[in-house]
């Protein structure tokens, strides 16, 4: 069986954000953040003219996404304990446990996930270019993607999907 794909690795493909971890016993990391890096390879056929995709149509699509997590603090939003509430003048509260943080609203982004982990946020990038990347190339059946997230080097969290449809 042959296959195709493209990898984009660009050293502009990254993002800067502030997270802690909480982990399975209720203790959490202190308040600290990452620049990462995120790696991308797109499975599909090829077109008539012998693309996966355009690179120069995905590239912006992909920046886009990562322009939303930069210079944020990432919370998980499908966490059990933490809560984040909305409160006066454009400010968000946010507590877990013993910590309170209070910040301006556009600082802080919480993501459909229950912990800011590389895979968790791999989980989130990926997700979200399975639904923007059709809307760009409706022509385009994506049959795998696997999308990388490095924290810090040689350390990445990485998702894969993988079509039912083959």
């Amino acid at each position: 069986m042959e296959s195709w794909s493209i990898e984009v690795n660009k050293e502009y493909f990254k993002f800067s954000a502030a997270h802690f971890l909480i982990f399975a016993d209720g203790t959490a990391e202190r308040l600290h953040g990452h620049n990462y890096r995120v790696f991308l390879e797109l499975d599909a056929c090829l077109d008539d003219y012998g693309l996966v995709m355009d690179f120069k149509r995905v590239k912006p699509v992909v920046l886009r996404l990562l322009e939303t997590l930069d210079e944020r603090f990432l919370l998980p939003g499908e966490h059990p304990e933490l809560r984040v509430s909305d409160g006066p003048e454009g400010r968000v509260s946010i507590h877990y446990r013993e910590r309170f943080y209070q910040l301006c609203r556009d600082e802080v982004l919480v993501l459909p996930i229950t912990n800011t982990s590389s895979e968790n946020l791999a989980t989130f990038i990926g997700r979200e270019l399975l639904r923007l990347l059709p809307l760009e190339f409706s022509e385009v059946q994506i049959k795998r993607l696997r999308l990388a997230v490095e924290e810090t080097s040689g350390q990445r969290g990485v998702y894969r999907f993988e079509s039912d449809s083959r």
